[in-house]
């Protein structure tokens, strides 16, 4: 398998570059730096191999691909916030970013809503101008809003974890099932490696995070970082996975499928 050379489709947010540096540093991949809605759809082309995919885009590719348990991005505090100009209610045209996005799923449990679909960095700079009336902001967007002078009016993840007791699973790696078990177990083992080694040598991965990072203010990337890497991104929480996938099936988002969810079962010690 090492002599295959695979497409690996990430973000360029630092969670990402931070987590998957080691792993890229290998030279096994061909990489692919793609904001979260345009992952989405290269994974509905089936474009790459090995793809980040916003949880809620999952069904829509399940036929092709399945998920890995390792490199995801999920966890409590983590969720997308609403935000406005002022204090009002969330309503109007609700700025999302991207209509395949956990973010557009967990905006359903506010209600049904207008919402303009943009790219994640420009939702500030809409909210801003009137462009539109609420933003659903996700990434940095969580660190720098306050200093724009944007209110809270959200945190669909506090809404999230108040409704079910869960961890929001916000993006997960996909892998094609073609590829077969042993290199889901494979790749999985080497992201998990990639993890663990940024974490015991985070200033190997600093120059390469900064580069690619939409916000370069290093106490925003060290947060984004502290935040979005954690044990979750090790070892993505199976169970979440499933609530938020049975959330948008109740709300006719997408339909049943019986096809499994991750590319291999997982053993569990007795």
């Amino acid at each position: 398998m090492d002599r295959v050379v695979l497409t690996l489709a990430i973000s360029p947010c630092p969670n990402d570059t931070f987590a998957f540096h080691a792993l890229i540093e290998r030279g096994r991949y061909r990489i692919v730096l793609e904001d979260v809605e345009e992952l989405n759809r290269r994974a509905e082309r089936g474009d790459a191999d090995v793809i980040k995919v916003s949880v809620a885009a999952f069904p829509r590719i399940r036929e092709r691909y399945a998920l890995l348990y390792s490199g995801g991005a999920a966890g409590y505090g983590v969720g997308p916030l609403v935000v406005a100009r002022e204090e009002r209610t969330v309503g109007g045209r609700v700025a999302i970013p991207g209509e395949r996005t956990t973010a557009a799923l967990l905006l359903r449990q506010l209600g049904r809503f207008e919402t303009v679909a943009m790219r994640f960095d420009r939702i500030e700079d809409a909210v801003l101008s009137g462009a539109v009336d609420c933003g659903v902001l996700i990434h940095e967007g969580r660190f720098t809003y306050a200093d724009r002078d944007l209110v809270r009016l959200a945190d669909l993840g506090e809404v999230w974890e108040q409704r079910t007791g869960a961890p929001i699973p916000l993006g997960a790696i996909a892998i094609r099932r073609d590829l077969g078990p042993d290199a889901a177990r494979a790749i999985d083992a080497a992201i998990r490696a990639s993890v663990d080694h940024a974490l015991s040598h985070p200033e190997q991965s600093a120059g390469y995070v900064r580069e690619h990072a939409q916000e370069m203010d290093p106490a925003v990337i060290r947060r984004h970082i502290e935040l979005y890497v954690n044990d979750y991104t090790r070892d993505l929480d199976a169970q979440a996975v499933e609530r938020l996938l049975a959330f948008g099936r109740d709300e006719g988002v997408f339909a049943a499928s019986a096809l499994p969810i991750f590319a291999y079962p997982r053993v569990t010690s007795s």
